[in-house]
């Protein structure tokens, strides 16, 4: 699964190349960490020469740092942190290797952030909605999760779009867009339901010893009812007392439970002292409700304090940060706004609810969770990106090469935590569905929306033009390993087998050396 949606995640630029032309791909591509200079600059904005960023190593020590500040190219559209310019203008020369070496070390931990992120509050969250909801695991696959992984990539769409030479698409197109992913989710949802249907009506006249095929949510149940004892009475104290508001907060902060370290190997410790300071930014920050606890994991004084919280994280985390520090008016930033509106709906449900008894929109924060947890692995992941591309400026790799190797992993590094945390948990089918209903949602939503703000501003045709064989070889492989699945997976009777995952591996280690050998030149077309 990882060598698919590495190779999809890849394809997708290819295909906006042949959706939208070159000028739309490029301002994405930037967008994303993989820069690649627009056409056409947006009217009035200053054009500075573009240079590639590479060159820097070849220049003198003295003027590594003018150019990585004043360069287009060596600039990131998102991130909180200028890689580039610490290597180049914090780093002494005969310390490049210890820069590479924090940097590196940073990458393992934003490595670490995406799993905790993913394993203890995305994934929770995400089955909390699905339970709440009724949701099969497909259907939550192709939506929700699909929105959590492809939102950000929306956004960058968005921009793409702002440049008016860059939006210049049909109004039938717009709406074919739109239409086309409604349809596959409605699809998904007939499908599950008419399956759902049979499985019923089969049960029904099916042999009392004829086994019945669960679901994943009725075999959890099942499992769950067949060890009905509770280990946790061991530990409960004999006498109850009603704890404090500061109390219930500081045990709902604490990340370490104690029983379980004196249990546990010196490697598990190690690892944990790691995860503690993730573990408790998350959870302060980031809400999770679980239905199969009595109280739903609601901690009153922690879930009012996610109300001004969370919705903080999320505008300052959302696009890093720049909707959040915009100005209201010119007057008020967003984020002063939102701390001022969770304050007051914290304070109204603070003193509404009780420490015992979950409110009844409880559920609801689930969904603010889900959110929030999906842009703590958007904004890790584009962290994990930049510090990729500036590895390799510094290795002087080509664009081409950094696009297809560094990149496309770094870009797919948040969704294939996610989906690999989801397969973990016994969701395979949530994780199987979200690979390509993010691709989908990605291509035909950002498409969509993009047009739709611009459309009223641009009547520009697009005309297509792929221009080079990587383009077609990069084509090609999507639409080999689509049909690879597409006739493969249902002879299985779409019971999927590690054959499976080796021969989408085996196919991604090919299309990769084919790419790179298409890009020098070992493999071209004969001139005529």
């Amino acid at each position: 699964m990882a060598s698919r949606w590495l190779d999809l995640r890849w394809a997708l630029s290819v295909l906006c190349v042949l959706l939208m032309a070159e000028t739309v791909s490029g301002a994405r591509d930037s967008s994303t960490g993989a820069h690649i200079s627009p056409q056409f600059p947006a009217s009035g904005v200053n054009q500075t020469p573009v240079v590639d960023c590479r060159k820097v190593c070849g220049l003198n020590v003295s003027d590594r740092c003018d150019f990585i500040r004043t360069n287009p190219d060596c600039h990131s559209d998102g991130g909180y942190v200028d890689y580039l310019e610490g290597i180049f203008c914090h780093f002494p020369p005969n310390l490049l290797p210890l820069a590479v070496t924090l940097y590196v070390s940073w990458l393992l931990y934003l490595f670490l952030i995406l799993g905790v992120t993913a394993a203890k509050f995305f994934c929770p969250n995400l089955s909390a909605i699905s339970t709440t909801l009724k949701l099969s695991h497909n259907v939550a696959g192709v939506t929700f999760l699909a929105f959590g992984n492809g939102a950000p990539d929306i956004f960058s769409a968005l921009v793409a779009f702002s440049d008016p030479h860059t939006a210049g698409l049909a109004l039938g197109a717009l709406f074919g867009y739109l239409g086309l992913y409604v349809f596959y989710v409605v699809t998904v949802i007939l499908c599950t339901w008419i399956y759902r249907w049979q499985r019923r009506g089969s049960l029904v006249y099916s042999m009392p010893v004829t086994p019945e095929i669960l679901s994943d949510s009725e075999e959890d149940r099942v499992s769950s009812n067949s060890n009905s004892y509770d280990y946790g009475d061991e530990y409960r104290p004999l006498f109850f007392y009603q704890e404090t508001t500061a109390q219930i907060l500081a045990r709902a902060l604490n990340p370490l439970d104690y029983m379980k370290w004196r249990r546990k190997s010196a490697y598990w410790k190690a690892l944990k002292v790691f995860k503690l300071p993730v573990e408790f930014l998350l959870l302060l920050t980031v809400p999770v409700v679980d239905p199969d606890k009595d109280d739903r994991n609601w901690k009153r004084p922690l879930n009012c304090l996610h109300l001004v919280i969370s919705p903080l994280v999320v505008v300052l985390t959302l696009q890093s940060g720049t909707y959040g520090v915009y100005e209201i008016g010119g007057l008020v930033p967003v984020w002063v706004v939102v701390v001022i509106a969770g304050t007051a709906l914290a304070s109204v449900t603070f003193f509404a609810t009780s420490d015992s008894q979950p409110p009844k929109l409880h559920w609801l924060f689930a969904f603010l969770g889900f959110l929030t947890s999906a842009l703590w692995i958007n904004a890790a992941a584009t962290e994990v990106v930049n510090i990729l591309r500036s590895l390799g400026v510094v290795f002087r790799l080509s664009n081409t090469v950094l696009g297809l190797t560094l990149l496309a992993w770094g870009n797919s590094i948040g969704d294939a935590f996610s989906d690999f945390t989801l397969a973990r948990q016994g969701y395979p089918r949530m994780a199987f569905s979200a690979c390509f209903g993010g691709i989908i949602f990605n291509i035909l939503v950002g498409v969509g929306l993009g047009c739709l703000l611009q459309i009223s501003r641009s009547h520009t045709e697009v005309k297509l033009e792929p221009d080079g064989l990587l383009v077609w070889v990069l084509a090609g492989a999507l639409g080999l390993s689509l049909v690879f699945s597409l006739v493969s997976v249902p002879l299985q009777c779409f019971q999927l087998s590690r054959v499976y995952g080796i021969c989408l591996l085996l196919f991604y280690l090919n299309f990769l050396v084919v790419a790179l050998l298409t890009e020098f030149g070992v493999i071209r077309l004969k001139s005529t």
